[in-house]
């Protein structure tokens, strides 16, 4: 299933889109896409029955904005230098253990809105990942397949960052990476059976119409069950918490210089195989 969440900011109603691209409104179903909902086995299956029964309503999709898939997200667990091109490109050596930072809750906005540049920025980057959204309660996992079963599906991240902060203010990373709309999210929440090889897609991202990133997950350093298997041992995941995953290579940060970093009136747009599209305006904070 594909599942999204749709309206104005803070009044979204849960969606669902359909095999023939048909938007269907779930409304009189569950309250909305969340934890709750992802963790609830029964209800996911009578969304399924009645997708599958065609009785659910058609909603017009003219007009109507896009909002994260996820509602209420618990945490947001991020990986770093997870792909050997992005590692060789910014000259880091390829980790040994998955470097794990955090992003706030509140940096996640709508796939297609506005993305701030942070007063004082000089440095802000792009990166495309997959990010995977958790299912069932985590904790100590010791196999593969017992993480392949926690996953409730993936959706599309851009884990936008400001290297200057995140780099040269000293610190951790989290100063460069909590930005205001910081972890644009969607479209759509993928389930987990559409996706039957998370290592097989493919990342792009474009830059005012230029192709940036076109990678594919097949590079990452840590496959997908790996992290979730490895973050299950410092932190217990909870259905709805969202984990992204890294970026493959050809970030501004790793280009010659002049560094092609973003400025006010920048668009970006961002693709993986099967999870849909992304398109931001840059605006000044």
């Amino acid at each position: 299933m594909k599942l999204l969440r749709v309206g104005l900011v803070g009044a979204e109603r849960p969606a669902l889109l359909d095999e023939e691209g048909v938007l269907r409104d779930l409304s009189s179903l569950v309250t909305d896409i969340d934890g709750a909902l992802l963790g609830d086995s029964p209800a996911l299956a009578r969304i399924r029955a009645a997708a599958a029964a065609g009785v659910l309503p058609h909603l017009d999709p003219a007009g109507l904005r896009t909002g994260p898939p996820v509602a209420r997200i618990g945490k947001i667990v991020c990986i770093g230098l997870n792909y050997h091109d992005h590692a060789r490109e910014t000259g880091a050596a390829v980790p040994a253990e998955p470097i794990v930072f955090m992003k706030a809750p509140d940096t996640v906005i709508g796939p297609d809105d506005t993305v701030l540049v942070p007063r004082g920025s000089v440095k802000t980057d792009w990166e495309a990942e997959l990010a995977v959204v958790i299912g069932r309660t985590a904790r100590y996992l010791e196999t593969d397949e017992e993480a392949r079963a926690a996953v409730a599906g993936y959706t599309i991240a851009h884990d936008v960052s400001e290297r200057e902060f995140q780099i040269e203010r000293g610190g951790q990373w989290d100063k460069g990476k909590n930005c205001e709309t910081f972890n644009p999210l969607g479209p759509w929440l993928v389930t987990a059976d559409e996706v039957p090889d998370p290592q097989a897609l493919g990342v792009r991202l474009w830059v005012n119409g230029t192709l940036r990133q076109d990678g594919t997950t097949a590079a990452q350093i840590f496959p997908v069950a790996e992290v979730v298997r490895y973050v299950s041992r410092f932190m217990t995941l909870y259905p709805g918490d969202v984990i992204n995953t890294g970026t493959p290579a050809g970030v501004a940060m790793g280009c010659p210089e002049p560094k092609p970093y973003l400025r006010a009136g920048d668009v970006v747009e961002l693709e993986i195989d099967g999870l849909g599209r992304q398109r931001q305006e840059l605006k000044d904070a």
